[in-house]
């Protein structure tokens, strides 16, 4: 008899389940626990159909008090996030289940698994090896302004999942497994009594601390691991290892660097950012070397290494001990600058650049591999090797993003001051004007840049300034906002030349908006027809697409489409002029702004847009879900490493021409169909307003920028993450679907219907597309949506809320028919089976939400903190149900 593998899974809920109702019977008494229970059976039995169910659960939640709503509410959320946790275990444990069983086949997209399919394709095995070594993958973290988890929190989370690991091993003794039961209850007891409120709102640099305790708490780990692993793979197919030098992911960040319309990210937090990832590197390093040289007890080494030590009797420890004075001195002085304190003369010993470092490393693996001693050469210090040349003396790049018009206003600024007004002029003359600064080295222009301006032309001056004295290997990529002409990449490239940036950093385009991005190949061909251009970037060209402001723009479906296009069109351009393109993508956690299985949005990218290299953003709460445990980091990676393999190696199937005639078509008619909701529909801001929690998000204290780019009410001002983040919470995931269904309903009515079928299975772009919106569907909850507008939204408004929802009952019934599913995701029995579990406890959540809203908006504006702190418990327990919720 077959076991069923995810058994220890809900073994796991069970426990963690007890043991929170334990911790409610102890510490808050009998009758928040019965209150608990009442609840939880009338919303399973709701959940089965029972309407009356449903009516009570409404009925008794908006009895109870504020105080006790909330605990109940709270109740729920915690078991969701431990319910999130066992699931996040649960993977690691389906992993190792498959590595150790050697009657399974590999996991799906492993690297035994990728490999060998790479090699029934006829792929050679040198090419494939090639085609590692030349991998260049990089995730760019960036901070979250939905992201509401307080690190205290996150850290009690991780203790919870290594005991739960604890617990699976078998060889356990009837008191260690007491032993960690009792652990286990003390850590559900001690998260109940942590406040979950951030009282503050938290500060860039208070981001950029929490960005950087990824990489201490798991990447630093998962990185060599990783490697190894690979490593491993390469050697069974080529016989030959991965360079030690080689580093297919590295890592970038905008945390701290992101100033895009958050007057909160100021020069001087750029350059703190920049300082406190050197600092953690060097602490990290140092740990590392100071295992190493424990280890490296050796008695004689090489004679390079006996003329480098003086012909001490243990010649290694006698190396690293310099290498650890260095890295201390690298810490002191970091932390000197981090104090404002002037420099020292010890700071002389600190690490400046990568090579100081690996030169003393390879010394030692030198000699370890002369003396026999090879085996100990790739161990710790093979590890150690391989984190140089990912994380380098800075842990991470940093990339600087300001919007176009800002830039375009700083030139300005500086144009005038030199008798030479810069805005007034059309693309030609803004042209002409960079490129005669630019090819005269841009001295006219840096003799100015200190003269007194408006605030807001100072501070991007001065951040380029500020770039200029940071380390240039601690800085990635400008990323330039609303990029519309090629004027707006030469004027970062003249404020850097003025500014002494050198080298200079890449600038990278970023087309947002659907016009933005249909313009995105000729705005690019005329950048690289420019000869200084052409000659300033060596034939490699980064350019970025945006997931989440073409979305809000148009809808899911046609930007989906647009981004498509914009990609062939970016390859087609490069190609004809010979330079190699990076492209970048900037993803959101919710399929609304790009988001879904990592695997599969790789590899349903266009033919040619994946050449081996590749940038994607990993955003706030992504952050932890990718890389919060050392095994999932480890699987993320190697998703990420056989996904863009398989996309540059594999020949991808070209979409039939009348299937991307059909695709513009749908576009079109979503696109229409979506602006008529959202943009044209004079009720909608204020249904908006009245039917979520947008209004109250910007009174949270979830992220340092503001959830709006301007002040109003309307839909083009706000954000895209809470834009998405407000009908999440309120279970319409309205972002990830609005259009689609009149774009298929035109297409039926054509008699097409059946070429959507034949497009599904077999164009991966679309069938990725219409997967991802299923998903989305089947974590929509119509029933709990209409109780936000049952109890908040004015009547005049409510027709808008019942087209709502039946557009959205449409779309669902023409995916069923699309995938040929009789129930959403029935292909998917797991993550349909965690949907269904979660939804009789993110339903109360929901009820609770509704109550809290509607007695604040009761208050008139009068801040009640108790209120605001049950919302907030409220938004956190919603994202913990709904996973991927901005």
């Amino acid at each position: 008899m077959r076991t069923d593998p995810h058994q220890p899974l809900r073994d796991d809920v069970r426990v963690l389940g007890a043991l929170l109702g334990e911790t409610l019977k102890a510490l808050e008494g009998e009758a928040l626990f019965a209150a608990v229970e009442e609840v939880r059976a009338l919303s399973k039995r709701a959940r089965e159909g029972d309407r009356a169910a449903f009516a009570a659960l409404e009925r008794t939640l908006q009895g109870l008090d504020v105080e006790r709503a909330v605990a109940v509410a709270r109740a729920f959320a915690q078991f969701l996030t431990l319910a999130n946790i066992a699931e996040q275990h649960h993977r690691i444990r389906r992993r190792r289940d498959y590595l150790r069983d050697p009657a399974a086949p590999p996991q799906r997209a492993s690297f035994a698994d990728t490999f060998a399919r790479l090699l029934e394709a006829g792929i050679p095995p040198a090419r494939l090896c090639e085609a590692v070594s030349r991998l260049e993958v990089e995730l760019v973290l960036t901070a979250h302004p939905t992201e509401i988890v307080r690190r205290t929190l996150r850290r009690q989370q991780r203790r919870i999942a290594a005991l739960l690991a604890a617990r699976d091993h078998v060889d356990l003794t009837p008191f260690e497994r007491e032993e960690l039961e009792a652990a286990l209850r003390r850590e559900v007891a001690t998260a109940w009594l942590t406040d979950e409120m951030r009282r503050e709102r938290p500060t860039p640099l208070d981001e950029v601390t929490a960005g950087l305790v990824v990489f201490e708490q798991t990447l630093w780990n998962a990185v060599p691991a990783y490697l190894r692993s690979l490593d491993r793979a390469l050697r069974g197919v080529c016989g030959a290892p991965l360079p030690a030098d080689a580093a297919p992911i590295r890592f970038g960040s905008w945390i701290g660097g992101d100033r895009d319309g958050n007057p909160n990210v100021t020069p001087e937090v750029t350059e703190r950012a920049c300082l406190l990832a050197r600092w953690m590197a060097a602490d990290l390093y140092e740990r590392e070397v100071r295992e190493l040289r424990a280890e490296l007890a050796l008695r004689a080494g090489s004679a390079e290494l006996a003329a480098r030590t003086g012909g001490v009797r243990e010649p290694y420890r006698a190396l690293l001990r310099e290498v650890l004075a260095r890295l201390r001195a690298t810490r002191a002085s970091i932390e000197r600058r981090l104090a404002g304190e002037p420099p020292g003369p010890e700071d002389a010993a600190a690490y400046v650049d990568d090579a100081e470092l690996r030169e003393a490393l390879e010394l030692c693996h030198r000699s370890l591999e002369e003396t026999g001693a090879g085996e100990i050469a790739r161990g710790r210090l093979l590890d150690l090797r391989r984190r140089l040349a990912c994380f380098g003396l800075t842990l991470v790049r940093l990339d600087l993003r300001q919007d176009a018009a800002r830039i375009g206003a700083a030139v300005d600024a500086l144009a005038r001051r030199l008798g030479q007004p810069y805005l007034d002029r059309d693309e030609a003359g803004r042209r002409a004007f960079l490129l005669e600064h630019l090819r005269g080295g841009a001295e006219r222009v840096a003799a100015v840049l200190g003269e007194r301006y408006g605030e807001a032309e100072r501070d991007v001056i001065e951040t380029f300034r500020t770039a200029a004295r940071i380390p240039r290997a601690s800085l990635g990529a400008f990323v330039i906002s609303m990029t519309q002409r090629p004027s707006d990449v030469l004027a970062v490239e003249l404020l850097q030349s003025a500014a002494g940036i050198t080298p200079p950093l890449r600038v990278v385009p970023l087309f947002e908006t659907l016009d933005d991005l249909a313009r995105a190949g000729d705005t690019v061909a005329e950048l690289l027809d420019v000869p200084w251009y052409r000659e300033r970037i060596r034939g490699r060209q980064e350019v970025m697409v945006g997931y989440s402001d073409s979305a809000k723009d148009g809808g899911r479906l046609a930007a989906a489409w647009a981004l498509y296009r914009a990609q062939e069109d970016l390859v087609r351009v490069c190609n004809a002029r010979g330079v190699r393109l990076t492209l970048f993508h900037g993803r959101g956690g919710s399929i609304g702004r790009g988001g879904g299985p990592t695997h599969v949005a790789i590899r349903s990218q266009p033919p040619g847009s994946v050449n081996g290299t590749l940038r994607v953003t990993e955003q706030g709460e992504m952050i932890d879900a990718q890389f919060g445990l050392d095994g999932i980091a480890h699987r993320t990676l190697e998703l990420y490493t056989t996904a863009v393999l398989e996309a540059t190696l594999l020949a991808q199937p070209q979409p039939q021409p009348a299937w991307r005639s059909r695709m513009e078509r749908l576009a079109d008619v979503s696109r229409a169909a979506y602006r008529r909701t959202v943009y044209e529909d004079p009720r909608f801001v204020e249904y908006l307003r009245a039917a979520t929690p947008e209004p109250e998000l910007g009174l949270l204290n979830v992220g340092s920028r503001p959830a709006r780019r301007a002040p109003g009410r309307d839909v083009a001002g706000l954000r895209a993450i809470p834009w998405v983040f407000a009908w999440t919470q309120t279970r319409l995931m309205l972002p990830a679907w609005l259009g689609i269904a009149p774009a298929f309903a035109h297409a039926e009515a054509q008699g097409a219907f059946a070429e959507l079928v034949a497009m599904y299975r077999g164009w991966p772009f679309f069938q990725s597309t219409v997967d991802l919106v299923e998903m989305v569907l089947a974590k929509a909850s119509p029933a709990v949506q209409e109780q936000y507008e049952a109890r908040l939204v004015p009547e005049a408004l409510r027709p808008l809320g019942a087209a709502l929802r039946a557009e959205l009952e449409q779309v669902t019934d023409a995916v069923r028919r699309l995938t040929g599913h009789a129930r959403l995701l029935e292909h998917n029995a797991v993550l349909r089976r965690s949907i269904d579990v979660r939804n009789p406890y993110v339903d109360p959540i929901n009820f609770v939400q509704v109550e809290l809203l509607a007695r604040l908006r009761a208050a008139e504006g009068r801040e009640d903190r108790r209120l605001l702190d049950g919302l907030l418990i409220t938004v956190n327990g919603i994202a913990a149900g709904m996973r991927n919720t901005g």
